[in-house]
């Protein structure tokens, strides 16, 4: 991969990225119906759907051959460049008019990350990264250094139903140490705009137990192209590509946080266990 092709890549995401942008602004706030999948907790509506489809025509036709991975649809394709979309990552903010959700893709080749984007359509941010650099609406995106332990804002899901499920007691443990150490928590709900955030120094970490590759795969890039560090967690010995471990904690630059190395090595140890 030339650094002229992550170029190109990188504005085929953010073309794809805000192709939806108009209409998921005139939906906001508007009365629609919601279903669910695994559960209560996964909501989907026909505009993830929509979005989705509308990004996957948008990448394919000016990438053609290009292998596609999404969260409604699955993958198709077989080449050697693979798009990862979330077309709403924040579905549940999505439908309660919170205005934090955001439209997701990633740019891999042979399963390396190289370019991705992801904008929010509210807010009118844009975030991208080619093989090299990251922007925020076209300017240079550093990440600023991360506070230190006990003055720093963690952004996290955990945990979740699912994470009390796979975790029980200890569940609440970790929580629990999670917010004595840190200044404050925020459950956000939207993986793909935490990890933003870290990279803008908008916040200093985010912990998350359990994603998929479509969820992360544009912020991977993003933030460690802006200076940012990301660590994977795996519940196996089995190694991939990044973006698709189970798992991970991102901080700004210089982040020490004790509590989140304790908080990653006991959800790992717990779920490697049990399987």
């Amino acid at each position: 991969m030339s650094k002229q092709q992550a170029i190109e890549l990188a504005e085929v995401c953010r073309g794809a990225a805000t192709s939806v942008a108009a209409g998921l602004r005139e939906v906001f706030r508007s009365n629609m119906d919601v279903e669910y999948k695994r559960d209560v907790h996964d909501q989907v509506t026909e505009h993830d759907r929509a979005c989705e489809a509308a990004i996957t025509d948008f990448l394919t036709s000016r990438w053609p051959g290009a292998r596609v991975v999404g969260e409604e649809f699955g993958a198709a394709g077989d080449g050697d460049v693979t798009f990862y979309i979330d077309p709403i990552d924040g579905t549940t903010n999505f439908v309660q008019g919170l205005a934090f959700f955001c439209t997701s893709v990633g740019a891999a080749v042979n399963g390396k990350l190289v370019a991705g984007a992801i904008y929010n359509p509210i807010s009118d941010e844009l975030f991208s990264a080619d093989a090299k650099d990251a922007w925020l609406n076209g300017e240079k995106l550093v990440a600023k250094d991360a506070l230190p332990a006990g003055a720093a804002t963690l952004i996290t899901g955990y945990p979740t139903a699912a994470d009390y499920q796979a975790d029980g007691e200890l569940a609440g443990e970790i929580f629990a140490d999670l917010v004595a150490n840190f200044s404050s928590l925020r459950r956000t709900g939207s993986g793909a705009l935490g990890l933003c955030h870290v990279a803008a120094g908008w916040t200093d970490a985010v912990l998350n137990a359990s994603t998929s590759p479509w969820d992360v795969a544009a912020g991977i890039q993003i933030l460690r192209n802006a200076g940012g560090f990301y660590q994977p967690l795996w519940y196996s010995r089995e190694r991939g590509p990044i973006q698709d471990a189970p798992a991970y904690f991102a901080t700004g630059p210089g982040g020490d946080y004790p509590a989140l190395t304790r908080a990653a090595e006991k959800i790992v140890e717990n779920r490697t266990k049990t399987g």
